[in-house]
């Protein structure tokens, strides 16, 4: 697929998969993408998912049109993009391999080999001149694993990104680019937030004028939006006010509490996203979390402690570092409810949370007592 006159996509698109990395449901597949630019020398950027190697060599084939590419660039180890390195350097013995010294360590782990005759070890600084075309490389350890490089072309203006401003999804589904953008990078990114900012300082002096990620669309229409999002998500810094309420409930009775906290919401003109976490979608939880000013959490105690499905999604949190919210909790239990307890407990190592006097603490069934507490938090929570 033509992207500029000598920028080719030669990705693949992915509708088998359900689980992309084992754990997020992906209903409009993946694609991995990969790139060629043709110039006095040919230079491809990464591979595809090992179940892909066909179409991919019928791709990256139809682009060369019987020309040998000259390099290779490796900016992410993941298998979803580098599995057919090996199979590549054995197709094109003459075509050198480029990557940082971090990428080829993996390389022998995954291949038996790091290619040690055919190197060219880059970090950050370093060029590399086809022609028309110089790449800079910069390094972008832990965005999201520590040997990833980005390049930078100096004549077009695009940054190949690895990972970065990817998103679930094929590039032939129509969906909306922010939600499963954000969900992507809260789930895969979102603990480095650091390190999404040290990338930024790093290439805030170049002149990006397109976005060339490992999944996704490429983006070159209103970038500063994209790149605004990521600043925010990075920052850990709420997209919109709101309330997330997140709940677990065995018989019902939390599930009102939940309700007509909501509906109180509602009625003083609060946005208000409602999430049962034994049944919902929890990587979409999550992405909620981050995107809204503040959140409520309701279970019940539970085994000594509180629900399965609670204890999961604030695990979560905590390890994708949940920061800068308000929140409050509502806690039920019949003979020993200490559920808000133990979720505060959970939430001590998290940054910048404003933790919330007003509460609710529920006895079994909602009486008249937590009606009050309830609207009591609605308006805190205003």
């Amino acid at each position: 697929m033509y992207i500029t006159d000598d920028i080719f996509y030669v990705g693949v698109n992915d509708h088998d998969i359900d689980l992309f990395e084992g754990q997020y449901v992906v209903k409009n597949g993946m694609s991995y993408n990969s790139y060629v630019v043709k110039d006095e020398k040919i230079t491809v950027f990464d591979t595809v998912d090992a179940h892909f190697s066909k179409q991919w060599f019928e791709n990256l084939k139809a682009v060369l049109d019987g020309m040998a590419p000259d390099y290779l660039v490796v900016q992410h180890m993941e298998p979803d993009h580098s599995a057919n390195v090996a199979l590549f350097m054995s197709t094109y013995p003459d075509t050198k391999i480029v990557a940082s010294s971090k990428a080829f360590a993996m390389m022998k782990n995954y291949f038996g080999t790091d290619f040690a005759d055919r190197q060219v070890v880059v970090g950050d600084g370093a060029t590399l001149c086809t022609g028309k075309h110089t790449f800079s490389f910069v390094t972008a350890p832990l965005v999201h694993w520590p040997e990833v490089i980005m390049t930078y072309d100096n004549l077009s203006g695009t940054l190949f990104s690895a990972d970065a401003f990817g998103k679930f999804g094929a590039l032939d589904a129509e969906e909306d680019w922010t939600d499963e953008a954000r969900r992507y990078y809260i789930g895969i990114v979102g603990k480095f937030g650091v390190q999404v900012q040290n990338l930024f300082k790093k290439v805030a002096g170049l002149d990006i004028k397109m976005i060339c990620p490992l999944h996704g669309p490429v983006l070159c229409d209103n970038l500063a939006y994209y790149i605004g999002l990521y600043d925010k998500w990075s920052r850990y810094e709420a997209e919109e006010d709101g309330v997330v309420i997140a709940y677990t409930s065995v018989y019902g009775h939390t599930k009102s509490a939940v309700e007509i906290l909501a509906d109180a919401l509602r009625a003083k003109g609060s946005k208000v996203v409602v999430y049962d976490l034994a049944r919902c979608d929890m990587s979409e939880a999550v992405a909620d979390a981050f995107r809204y000013s503040k959140i409520v959490l309701a279970t019940t105690t539970y085994n000594g402690g509180i629900f399965p499905f609670m204890r999961e999604f604030i695990s979560t949190l905590v390890e994708h570092n949940f920061q800068n919210r308000t929140v409050a909790f509502i806690d039920n239990g019949t003979w020993a409810p200490f559920a808000t307890k133990v979720m505060k407990g959970m939430l001590e190592g998290c940054k910048n949370l404003e933790i919330l006097e007003q509460g609710v603490k529920i006895l079994s069934v909602v009486n008249a007592e937590n009606i009050a507490e309830i609207n009591a938090l609605a308006n805190a929570l205003i």
